[in-house]
């Protein structure tokens, strides 16, 4: 058996289709640019960046249920948030989040509602950040060396892991 999954960008929109043969689009319509999308590993969610409230924020949209997961504390007025990805179930979310025109890390927990800022005094530029599965690495690239270079940054072996259910 196949597991079909389309999804198409195309004027400012999001169409997607998941599961066994032919179903009905979900749709996330919108007039401004939808950008930068992250699938959970479970393949049950969506986060990516949208302007639709004219500013740039960090969207999650279960394709299952068809409708949008609150994410209270993640976004901020005083910050741009670009480049999420997502642990496999999609309880934690890494991001790039800019409010002093320099971008930093940071890790937003979706049980706990917390963000966490994980390249707090890092010095070098940073960009394209991505989270393990069980949400205990942080892949990264740096331009701390004067090229870009790949990091892994480790939360440690105490946290709280994102696990498969």
């Amino acid at each position: 058996m196949a597991l079909s999954v389309a999804i198409s960008f195309g004027l400012g929109g999001l169409s997607g289709c998941v599961g066994r043969g032919p179903q009905p689009p979900a749709a996330l319509d919108s007039y401004y640019r939808d950008q930068q999308p992250a699938l959970s590993g479970d393949g049950r969610l969506l986060a990516f960046v949208s302007g639709r409230d004219g500013t740039q924020n960090i969207l999650l949209y279960n394709l299952q249920r068809q409708q949008f997961i609150n994410l209270p504390n993640l976004n901020r007025d005083d910050a741009i948030a670009e480049s999420p990805s997502l642990s496999y179930s999609g309880r934690y979310i890494v991001y790039l989040a800019s409010d002093r025109g320099r971008p930093e890390i940071e890790l937003y927990d979706r049980i706990t509602r917390r963000t966490q800022v994980l390249s707090s005094g890092y010095r070098g530029w940073i960009r394209h950040p991505k989270i393990s599965p069980d949400g205990r690495y942080i892949v990264f690239q740096t331009g701390r060396r004067g090229q870009w270079d790949i990091e892994i940054l480790d939360r440690g072996p105490n946290v709280e892991l994102d696990r498969r259910q």
